[in-house]
């Protein structure tokens, strides 16, 4: 700063409000709490700070502290509560003694939606709390006058919906806070704090009124020289050795490339790839799967049902009577079927396809017997809880090879292949069960930090799912996996949020995870 305590100093409006913010202050103030006195954000005040700090009249010390703030799924429940905030509004409406599994079907009664693992969150809260009481799955008693422990946790998000740092978290409430990260309804953030300071001689100069507000202009012009009022105005000082800002390296997404990579490997074993809607009818979801009409994943807390148009079209009348006898007595299979009566009108609702065998299954149909491998990639859609592990949106993929002497040997022979071209080299099969597979088979992958991790379900099509379709000759394997966990596994990714994430670091971060995955492939 200029030695000459007298000299007046003109400064812009923005840089002279930012002293008389610090003016009063005998401590340093943190950068957004200057922002939020002049009614704007931190980043603008960047150029500014830089000016002052270049002057000599402010103090600019960094630091990186800690901040605790809401998830996605901790907004979620800001706005719509808590699960064990919700249940208490249940149980207090009804005033009833309900069993575990009632809970969702009631609370939707009072205009209250509870999805069953909100359920199971919500009961193991509230049992620690001491609010309520379960004996052989009925929920007994509530404790009404403890419901203020329930109520002061949602106080609690509240009070983190702006950010709170971790060392001003009063410790009465730490562990709270502690659960709420376990439950991923929080997360810790590092984030680097800005704070300023006025210097005392800075503060010397407002108080004698010598420094003042003018007006900077960045450009003279022949107005301003011939009028003479430069003279009254800041010049803007331009500093040519300051290297302009980096663009950001553009890099392609992690995860596209994770997906190109598996339709490689499908694509390198002899299948073809084949695609299927996203809106799709029950019929081709369920009930070409042998999928009965009353089957818990039918109903609404495992489906995306369509509100409008809540109804498609089935065409083939042939197609209908085979899977509907099939349902109802085993048609010609060598089955009695479900025995009942199976609703056509339940087969035309539309929802959000929760598997692509759907699309399996409409290529069977379309083809018929015959000598081909085909698989397909793509979204399905369930009504999950997000969180770290789970999400309504996720990638399938699905495949089926069709052929008159295939045999159970022959389907796991394709998995291992499959999985050694992904990068799995060490595999095992476990029987298992899938309600339109026989025999079924889960497939294992070794994973060198995490063991032996399920990656596929397998087997081969029952006669109820093939013989309606058309198929006589043939046999068919059938697989399906989820993506999404294997890309996770593959390249240590623990948010599956992450996956679809466009902040260029972290999309930088995990190319990197991408392609020493591929250069460890390539190895073997």
């Amino acid at each position: 700063m200029n030695n000459d305590k007298n000299k007046e100093i003109i400064l812009p409006q923005q840089e002279f409000d930012i002293l008389k913010s610090l003016k009063d202050s005998n401590i340093p103030v943190r950068i957004d709490e200057v922002a939020s006195k002049l009614g704007t954000d931190a980043n603008s005040l960047m150029r500014s700070i830089a000016e002052l700090e270049n002057l000599g009249l402010i103090h600019v010390s960094k630091a990186i502290k800690r901040i605790i703030e809401l998830t996605e799924e901790g907004k979620r429940y800001l706005e719509v509560g808590l699960p064990e905030v919700r249940l208490v509004k249940v149980l207090l409406n009804c005033g009833c003694k309900p069993g575990i599994n009632e809970v969702p079907n009631i609370a939707r009664e009072y205009g209250i939606l509870l999805m069953p693992n909100e359920v199971n969150y919500a009961l193991s809260t509230l049992s620690r709390l001491g609010i309520i009481r379960i004996n052989r799955g009925i929920i007994e008693a509530i404790a009404e006058d403890k419901i203020n422990i329930v109520n002061n946790r949602q106080d609690l998000l509240t009070q983190i919906k702006n950010g709170v740092f971790e060392d001003e978290v009063p410790d009465v409430i730490k562990p709270i806070v502690q659960e709420f990260l376990k439950r991923g309804i929080v997360r810790i953030r590092e984030r680097s704090i800005i704070e300023l300071m006025i210097t005392n001689s800075a503060r010397e100069l407002m108080d004698r009124e010598l420094i003042k507000v003018g007006v900077v202009v960045t450009a003279l012009t022949p107005e301003l020289i011939t009028s003479g009022n430069w003279r009254n105005m800041i010049i803007k000082r331009f500093d040519l050795s300051i290297p302009p800002p980096q663009a950001p390296i553009v890099t392609k997404h992690f995860f596209s490339e994770f997906i190109k990579f598996v339709k490689e490997v499908f694509v390198s074993l002899g299948f073809e790839e084949v695609y299927g809607p996203h809106i799709e009818l029950e019929f081709w979801n369920f009930d070409a799967l042998f999928q009965a009409q009353d089957h818990p994943a039918r109903e609404i807390h495992d489906t995306y049902f369509l509100k409008y148009p809540s109804t498609g079209k089935l065409l083939d009348n042939e197609l209908i009577s085979r899977v509907a006898h099939t349902h109802e007595n085993g048609w010609i299979t060598g089955s009695r079927g479900w025995g009942y009566k199976w609703d056509p009108s339940r087969a035309v609702r539309l929802v959000l396809r929760t598997q692509t065998t759907s699309v399996s299954v409409r290529t069977l149909y379309k083809r018929g017997d015959g000598e081909y491998r085909v698989f397909t990639i793509d979204r399905v859609f369930r009504p999950e809880i997000l969180d770290p592990k789970h999400s309504m949106e996720f990638h399938q993929a699905d495949g089926i090879v069709v052929g008159e002497k295939l045999s159970f040997k022959h389907l796991l022979g394709i998995l291992e292949a499959l999985a050694k071209g992904m990068g799995l080299k060490k595999v095992m099969f476990k029987p298992a069960y899938f309600p339109f597979t026989s025999p079924s088979a889960e497939g294992y992958a070794f994973h060198e930090k995490l063991g032996w991790i399920e990656f596929v379900g397998s087997g081969m099509f029952r006669p109820e799912v093939i013989m309606p379709l058309g198929l006589r000759k043939s046999r068919v394997l059938a697989f399906g996996m989820g993506l999404d966990r294997i890309a996770m596994i593959l390249m240590n990714i623990e948010d599956i949020r992450d996956l679809f994430s466009r902040d260029i670091n972290m999309t930088k971060a995990y190319w990197s995870n991408f392609l020493r995955f591929i250069n460890n492939l390539s190895k073997y």
